[in-house]
């Protein structure tokens, strides 16, 4: 569980108590109800992360909601956009293994996380790693519920392929942007866990050898 979960029960549960202490059962019940709602949605299961060479896994879970083409550096490059309801695990781990190069936060608007503009428009934080021969970028996008983006790394900093991050509070999207050689494992509409559903994989070629006489040929 995310320590911010504990956090927000025990307020609820303060509330309850005082509550109950005006006599007024019912709304203290409902307190409680809160409490335990926290306690569920700030839970942070394990899970088994894929570490076939060259998978990109999820970085959060929820629906696949969009699959486009995009450009990094004025190359191809493929988004895949991910929403997070309410009743999803909202901590997000890391796509591939590698170094932060940077770490940009934008402040925004609190829109619609389904719509097309909350890419740009929406307060978001902006990661781009290098690693495993690729430079991916993955963004937390807040929507109309969150109103905190948690980071808990920097630039400079090695992560492992499914080493938890951070997470969006309640409501919000996370966006996967990888080269486009990678290999599509989902489509739009597919339910996703982070750290565990491989969203694509990069095949790197590797050289045919040929038998010549006693040694071998290296043929590129």
């Amino acid at each position: 569980m995310v320590r911010d979960g504990l956090y927000y029960a025990l307020g609820m549960v303060l509330v309850a108590g005082f509550l109950w202490w005006l006599a007024t059962p019912f709304f203290a019940g409902l307190a409680l109800l809160f409490a335990a709602f926290f306690l569920w949605f700030f839970r942070d299961p394990e899970r088994a992360i894929p570490f076939d060479p060259g998978v990109i896994v999820s970085p959060a879970d929820g629906k696949v909601t969009e699959i486009t083409s995009a450009q990094l550096d004025q190359r191809p490059y493929t988004r895949v956009s991910i929403f997070l309801n309410v009743f999803d695990v909202h901590v997000n781990r890391s796509p591939i293994s590698g170094r932060i190069k940077e770490v940009v936060y934008s402040r925004g608007r609190f829109g619609n996380a389904m719509s097309a503009q909350s890419a740009e428009a929406n307060e978001q934080n902006v990661v781009t790693v290098e690693g495993e021969g690729m430079i991916l970028v993955f963004k937390q996008i807040a929507g109309l519920l969150a109103r905190r983006i948690v980071f808990s790394k920097r630039a400079g900093d090695e992560l492992v392929r499914g080493e938890r991050v951070g997470m969006i509070k309640f409501g919000s999207r996370t966006d996967v942007i990888f080269p486009s050689n990678a290999e599509l494992k989902i489509k739009v509409g597919d339910r996703v866990k982070g750290g565990a559903t491989i969203l694509a994989q990069v095949v790197h070629s590797r050289p045919e050898v040929k038998p010549v006489g006693q040694y071998s040929e290296v043929i590129q």
